[in-house]
């Protein structure tokens, strides 16, 4: 089953960014429990977890508290770091005490130093960006294995089929406070950001991932031959997907600001 994605294009006075994006239920599961954003500036993903409806809650919830960064304009960091605060409220305060989810992905920031990706990072859901043609893993799982990992207990390839490789050791939710992960990275011409849940990197491996990425010039066509990848390989959990691409910045030589293409609303939530 091809899958055709629609590519969007914002042309912000700071940064000309283009996307594409898709959340898939999977081949296995009944409801999808991943929510996601991609939508000018923020492109964030959350996997649920809880069932019974209640993973699909506490991702949705939590990226609700993005939506008011939406917009052409760009927020301050403080600004995303209190979405975030407010994601943990909403979760905790649902009142299902197993509800949870993870949270990864960036928003594009404006301050004093410039223009930066806010990246933020909780859980097994991952950040990759590609730079010079080299997949960098920019967020670190908070799992199980892959503290056995840094300890030395195992290698990566040992934890694809560990029986614990799907355990998360931080969640927004779950019944408790942990501590996201949160840096600043410039934003710079030419890169490619990827964010995912693990329906994507349970199935398909990082060099895949890498080829794919650097195949395909477009955004919105790289994120549909993961999403087919992820499909033909079974496709046991819920997947999404958004592949965001830096096509300039206003310090790039040449730089017009032709403002402004017209931004799509955020990609539809579940599938």
């Amino acid at each position: 089953m091809e899958q055709n994605l629609r590519e969007y294009r914002y042309h912000h006075e700071a940064a000309s960014i283009r996307w594409g994006a898709t959340t898939h239920v999977g081949l296995r599961r009944q409801i999808n429990e991943d929510s996601l954003i991609a939508s000018f500036p923020v492109f964030l993903i959350a996997d649920g977890m809880g069932g019974h409806q209640a993973g699909d809650r506490a991702s949705s919830l939590a990226l609700g508290t993005f939506e008011q960064l939406l917009g052409p304009g760009l927020p301050k960091a403080d600004q995303v770091e209190s979405a975030i605060q407010r994601a943990f409220g909403a979760v905790l305060g649902a009142g299902a005490e197993n509800a949870g989810t993870t949270l990864t992905g960036g928003v594009l920031t404006q301050d004093d130093c410039g223009i930066q990706w806010y990246f933020v990072n909780i859980g097994d859901s991952r950040t990759y960006m590609l730079r010079g043609g080299q997949l960098e893993q920019i967020s670190v799982d908070h799992s199980v294995v892959q503290e056995m990992i840094d300890s030395g207990e195992m290698t990566s390839d040992e934890a694809k089929a560990h029986p614990m490789r799907n355990v998360i050791t931080r969640s927004i939710g779950g019944g408790y406070l942990t501590k996201p992960d949160t840096w600043l990275v410039p934003v710079e011409r030419n890169q490619r950001l990827l964010v995912c849940s693990d329906g994507l990197t349970g199935e398909v491996d990082n060099a895949t991932i890498a080829r794919v990425l650097r195949a395909h010039p477009s955004p919105a066509n790289a994120a549909a031959e993961l999403l087919q990848l992820t499909l033909q390989a079974g496709a046991r959990d819920n997947v999404s997907i958004a592949v965001v691409d830096v096509d300039a910045v206003d310090s790039d030589d040449g730089w017009e600001d032709t403002n402004r293409l017209l931004v799509s609303d955020t990609v539809p939530r579940g599938a």
